[in-house]
C-alpha cells in the first residue's frame, strides 16, 4: 500500500517545526502499518477553513492518477476545518480509490467510525469558529484601549514597548501636523474655487 502525506499549518506565526512534526508522526505511522510513503504535499500559512490551498488542490487532482492508495494526515483538521470541504473532498478521494487516514486519531472502518470522524471534523470547525470570535473580541478590546493590534504603525505615532499603547512620535508628528495643515488650506482654497494654483501647490508641498 502506498501513501502520500498532506501537512499544513495556518499562520505565518507558526514555524517549520510544525510541518516537521507532522511529517515525522505520519512517517512513523506508515512504517508501523506497512505503508510506503511515495510523496508529500505541504501548504504553509494556509487555513483549512478554505479549500484554496495550492498543494491540497494538486493532491486532489493527483488522486485521480492512481499513483497512491492513501492520503495520510497528522489529524483530520489538517485536511479540512469545515464540514462541507471535508465531506466533498473525502468523497472525491474515495471516488478515485484513495482513503483518508489520520495518523493520530484511530478511527475504525465500521459504522461507528463514521460518527467518530463526523465529531472530530465538527470539533475542528467549532474550534476554528470560536477562535475567530475570541480574536475579534480581543482586537476590539485592544482598539477601545488604544492598544496596538498589529500591522503598519500610522505615521506620527510609536508603540510603547511595555504598554503596547499608541504614543505621539516627537520626530514624525510635526510632519503629519504640517501636512494636515497644508491639505486643509488646499481644500479650503478649492472649495472657494479661488487661487487654484495656490491650492495645487499646497497639496504638492504637503
Amino acid at each position: 500500500m502506498t501513501a502520500v502525506i498532506y501537512a499544513r499549518y495556518s499562520s505565518d506565526n507558526q514555524r517549520e517545526a510544525s510541518i516537521e512534526g507532522q511529517l515525522r508522526d505520519c512517517k512513523d505511522y506508515a512504517e508501523k502499518n506497512g505503508i510506503t510513503v511515495v510523496g508529500t504535499y505541504i501548504d504553509r500559512a494556509y487555513s483549512a477553513k478554505t479549500d484554496d490551498r495550492p498543494d491540497f488542490q494538486r493532491m486532489i487532482k493527483d488522486s485521480a492518477k492512481k499513483i497512491f492508495d492513501v492520503v495520510l494526515v497528522w489529524k483530520l483538521d489538517r485536511f479540512a476545518r469545515n464540514r462541507f470541504d471535508a465531506v466533498n473532498y473525502k468523497y472525491q478521494l474515495e471516488k478515485n480509490g484513495v482513503h483518508l487516514v489520520s495518523a493520530m486519531e484511530p478511527i475504525s472502518q465500521g459504522p461507528e467510525g463514521i460518527m467518530v470522524e463526523s465529531m472530530l471534523i465538527g470539533m475542528a470547525e467549532y474550534y476554528s469558529a470560536e477562535l475567530a470570535l475570541k480574536v475579534a473580541r480581543g482586537e476590539r478590546e485592544n482598539a477601545l484601549q488604544c492598544k496596538y493590534n498589529g500591522g503598519v504603525v500610522p505615521l506620527g505615532f510609536t508603540i510603547g514597548k511595555e504598554d503596547r499603547l499608541y504614543h505621539i512620535d516627537p520626530e514624525t508628528a510635526p510632519l503629519v501636523k504640517r501636512a494636515g495643515a497644508n491639505v486643509l488650506v488646499a481644500g479650503s482654497a478649492v472649495f472657494r474655487q479661488s487661487d487654484r494654483a495656490a491650492a495645487i501647490a499646497a497639496i504638492r508641498n504637503a
